[in-house]
């Protein structure tokens, strides 16, 4: 994925915009690359950690406005977790998960929008400028992470919830070869086609967050460059609200494949 990159510059007067679609590269630790999203995610989960400590060290059973705060998010996300499922061992077992991926893909998104993100860092050997932090969602790597989580999180409820041989049988019916004859037949392709559909939750996963935040970036870069002050504020604004949708649209997602998975085939 380091590979997959493209540099897009318009010029206006003497000067440019830039936006690169590869990460930037900051350093190397233990031979592995450390990039400027890398550090925004581990920033983003110390955050998220600092929080989730302060908000939980000491709760009271008549709750202050804090408590009170994170009692309603986690409660209300946990209320439809549950609907949805329609099991509370079940809702247990997965809203861990899935509010995880809410809350880090939140963080990641809304911490990307932080002023001094992307615009400070240093000049490298070819004087060509390097972030320190970078908006963790605009990295291929990353979303694909995300993906991989999501993806292998419904494949295990599947097979937790039905049985290693019913789930697999949703995706390779060979019924024709001991019947053959046009349902059976049909039902092989059929399986065929949702194996394919199933493989292809990590392409759309990891894809839609990418662009959606990747595009956003863009558009206030531009918007910074050609009328900064007034242009890039409803920006901000929009691009706020764009977190909020990209992070429920994963985490609910991930939660109706989990509920297709634990159906019976049929």
């Amino acid at each position: 994925l380091g590979m997959f990159s493209f540099i897009h510059t318009a010029h206006a007067a003497e000067e440019g915009i830039s936006v690169k679609l590869s990460p930037y590269i900051i350093g190397e630790f233990a031979g592995v690359a450390v990039t400027s999203t890398m550090l925004t995610v581990w920033v983003s989960m110390v955050i998220l950690a600092l929080i989730a400590y302060f908000a939980g060290r000491s709760p009271k059973l008549i709750p202050g406005k804090l408590q009170n705060f994170f009692e309603i998010i986690i409660g209300g996300a946990y209320d439809y977790v549950l609907d949805v499922l329609e099991d509370k061992q079940v809702a247990d077992r997965y809203f861990p998960v899935i509010m995880t991926i809410f809350i880090f893909i939140l963080g990641i998104n809304w911490i990307g929008l932080i002023p001094g993100v992307a615009s400070i860092g240093f000049y490298d050997s070819t004087n060509h400028f390097i972030p320190l932090l970078y908006p963790a969602a605009t990295d291929l790597n990353v979303t694909i992470g995300f993906a991989i989580v999501a993806f292998l999180t419904i494949e295990l409820a599947g097979v937790l919830g039905i049985g290693l041989w019913k789930y697999a049988g949703k995706f390779i019916n060979l019924k024709f070869l001991r019947k053959p004859n046009f349902d059976n037949c049909l039902g092989f392709v059929i399986g065929i086609i949702e194996l394919i559909s199933e493989l292809a939750r990590l392409v759309s996963f990891s894809f839609r967050l990418f662009v959606n935040i990747f595009a956003g970036k863009t558009l206030l870069v531009v918007a910074m460059f050609f009328i900064p002050y007034v242009i890039p504020i409803p920006i901000y604004a929009y691009e706020l609200f764009v977190g909020i949708i990209q992070a429920t649209v994963f985490a609910i997602l991930t939660l109706f494949f989990i509920k297709l998975a634990l159906e019976e085939p049929h």
